[in-house]
């Protein structure tokens, strides 16, 4: 602001002033343009809200809102971004186009079957029917269930697909083993699986190493964390980070980290891999957040998190183990899974 009175330096100065705040400002605005491409959005699954948001990862912005089948558990998205999956456990899958922000079709998985996770890999999706003890495949192309494979046992919940996408993990939850099936591409009569007994009560969230050689999962009745050997089958170590409702991990594209959310504390744990240390543990929220979510950006830059009590997403910097942002998803929202759609 320029006051009666003064001297032609000082409105100089105000005039330098203002221009260096402006361009500070924009400067900060094109980095964070930068560092999202293009079209890029942010899938969050409402689980209160019974929908699926879309949202402007630089902003935070809400730009629509889809709704799915009641409390929707997890989602996934085809690797071009324009094809989403909510599965439902009460109402089947939904499959949505993302840039229309329109569910095409509701798939039903059978009555009772409780679908849980879903993973899209190779132009299929795979999903978990923990009501029915299996997992199954349905093809998007000829809108078609193609196959289920009886896991033979409780709790089936959630997926990890090896790179080569031959190798599926699947915690089960009231078995307390994590099953894995070997030739799941191949599809029946191919299947092998084996049922790895893990220590602790009720292994839910679960992480494949970049490597391969190493499958971490949280023991969410217990606070511990089990460590499996890939090629032997077998686990290889367990420890307790007393964590009070942990259900997602997640390593970090270099294996150096894995970190775990406690929705109990509403925490977010991080844990150096090589020693099996926790490094940091931080509050991202007041309280209890519920069942949250974590997706984990592939340049390991930052992570999302869902934190359904909270009612917010909350993005980490995971190069210097700061909260970076924090948005609102709206009131009665219940955000959990997040997953990133390119849009390419």
């Amino acid at each position: 602001m320029i006051r009666p009175g003064e001297s032609q330096m000082q409105i100089v100065r105000h005039s330098l002033r203002f221009v260096l705040s402006c361009v500070v400002l924009v400067t900060s605005a094109n980095v964070a343009a930068a560092q999202t491409p293009s079209g890029a959005r942010l899938l969050v699954l409402l689980r209160n809200a019974s929908a699926l948001a879309i949202v402007d990862p630089a902003t935070g912005k809400v730009l629509g809102r889809v709704p799915v089948g009641r409390d929707p558990h997890e989602v996934a998205v085809t690797p071009d971004g324009t094809m989403a999956f909510v599965a439902s456990p009460s109402e089947g899958i939904s499959v949505i186009d993302v840039p229309t922000m329109k569910e095409l079709r509701r798939v039903d998985t059978g009555a009772l079957s409780a679908p849980h996770d879903v993973l899209f890999a190779g132009g299929k999706l795979y999903f978990t029917a923990e009501g029915y003890k299996t997992i199954g495949r349905y093809d998007p192309a000829a809108n078609k269930v193609e196959w289920m494979l009886g896991i033979g046992q409780d709790g089936t919940h959630l997926l990890v697909l090896a790179k080569d996408q031959q190798t599926m993990w699947v915690p089960n939850r009231g078995s307390n083993s994590i099953s894995v099936i070997d030739a799941v591409a191949g599809g029946p009569p191919k299947f092998k699986t084996t049922a790895i007994p893990v220590p602790g009560k009720t292994p839910e969230g679960l992480d494949l190493s970049p490597d391969g050689r190493e499958l971490w999962t949280v023991t969410r009745g217990d606070g511990g964390v089990s460590i499996i050997d890939t090629a032997s089958r077998k686990v290889i170590q367990s420890f307790n980070l007393k964590l009070t409702d942990a259900n997602r991990v997640k390593f970090t594209p270099d294996g150096s980290k894995v970190i775990i959310l406690d929705g109990g504390t509403g925490t977010l744990v991080v844990v150096d891999v090589a020693s099996r240390k926790e490094i940091k543990r931080m509050k991202v929220a007041p309280g209890d957040t519920g069942d949250g979510g974590v997706f984990v950006m592939p340049d390991g830059s930052r992570a999302y998190l869902g934190l359904r009590d909270d009612h917010s997403v909350v993005v980490i910097d995971l190069r210097t183990l700061e909260i970076e942002n924090r948005f609102a998803m709206g009131a009665d929202s219940g955000p959990g899974c997040i997953i990133w759609a390119a849009l390419r």
